[in-house]
């Protein structure tokens, strides 16, 4: 596509700040919450990852589509973002295993994208203000009607999300002659997440959003596990009381980004709405554990209250986040329960922190043993 052919198209913030860029080729509207994600790569695990489910995604990386998409590097079972905003997008790409261009991705699900934004400035007014919601389109000359549409569209606060993306019927991953069995509890889950347990010789058995403990336990699972996921994590009581039944059982239970968040407030830890949240894939943190830092992958725009985990005579903080001193991990004591805010599975990231997958095979067959 000819640069001087592209159709103008804008991103509105909810404050009323206007941002001018290009479409990338579909044009349309679309809204969500605003974020930024500050990695450098892997931005088709990026837009396939459930946890960005309504969400407008801003890319720190100045180039995007350079190396087209691969099949084998998605998240779920699409496109899962609400929309791109971007500084440079690649039109062509160069990559020898790449199965096609991003553009044509794009319009395969009907994405719309904008480009040729000043994210550098879009970024850091996000980081001052705070992540809110935000409409892009190419229909740049009825500004005051996309002010209305933008008004309708719900706070993340308090939005449950788990329903939009997990799975309607349970289905199986692994060796099922394994002699390690896992239920895991579907709130959006990301593929590499299953990969690493299947990896380890697990055999998992993953249930939609709203499955019972009574219909996981039906799997007679030898541990439980519970996923990332989007939204805001306070709705989702049905999740909770699965949480609440494990950890009244003495039962392992493993749990990743909104699963953390869940199995908090299981024990009476309340969560919050951060001020724009962790996305990219270069966040330090420290195992409080072991003294080592970690450099991890992380997404979540909710974090657990830190003074209240502190203060829970049944709960321990195992990881913090060095930034900004969140919470990253934590565990019950005397219970083979715990759970962290980042992915250990990256995709897209590094791999330091793999070893909790290990650590959690290892927690169920010792509880076999």
């Amino acid at each position: 596509m000819k640069y001087q052919t592209r159709k103008k198209a804008l991103v509105l913030l909810a404050d009323g700040t206007i941002f001018y860029g290009k479409s990338v080729g579909i044009e349309g509207t679309s809204t969500g919450e605003i974020c930024f994600n500050t990695g450098m790569t892997g931005y088709q695990e990026i837009f396939t990852d459930p946890s960005y489910f309504g969400q407008i995604m801003v890319m720190a990386n100045a180039h995007i589509g350079n190396y087209g998409v691969n099949d084998e590097e998605i998240e779920s079972d699409g496109i899962k973002i609400s929309g791109l905003i971007c500084r440079n997008f690649s039109f062509t790409h160069s990559r020898v295993d790449s199965n096609g261009n991003l553009k044509d991705y794009f319009e395969k699900h009907n994405l719309v994208a904008i480009s040729d934004v000043d994210t550098r400035a879009l970024v850091a007014y996000i980081r001052d203000n705070g992540a809110m919601n935000a409409i892009i389109s190419t229909e740049i000359d009825n500004i005051e009607e996309l002010k209305k549409q933008l008004a309708n569209v719900p706070s993340m606060e308090g939005l449950e999300l788990a329903s939009k993306v997990s799975t309607r019927e349970p289905y199986y991953i692994g060796n099922e002659d394994s002699d390690i069995k896992i239920a895991a509890l579907d709130i959006g889950i990301k593929k590499n997440i299953l990969r690493n347990l299947a990896n380890r010789g697990a055999y998992i058995k993953v249930f939609p959003f709203d499955a019972s403990f009574e219909d996981l336990a039906s799997f007679n699972p030898d541990g439980y596990f519970i996923s990332n996921g989007p939204g805001d994590p306070e709705p989702l009581i049905g999740a909770q009381e699965v949480a609440k039944e494990i950890i009244k059982r003495d039962l392992p239970l493993f749990g990743i980004c909104l699963g953390h968040q869940v199995i908090a407030l299981a024990n009476g830890i309340s969560t919050y709405k951060m001020h724009n949240g962790h996305r990219g894939i270069n966040h330090p943190v420290k195992n409080l554990l072991t003294g080592k830092g970690e450099i991890t992958s992380q997404n979540h725009g909710f974090a657990i209250n830190r003074e209240e985990t502190e203060a829970n005579e049944n709960v321990e903080i195992t990881h913090v986040h060095l930034n900004d001193h969140t919470v990253a991990g934590i565990r019950m004591k005397n219970k083979p329960v715990f759970s962290v805010q980042y992915h250990p599975e990256a995709s897209p990231g590094p791999n330091d922190s793999v070893y909790l997958f290990d650590q959690f095979i290892e927690s169920l067959q010792a509880v076999k043993s």
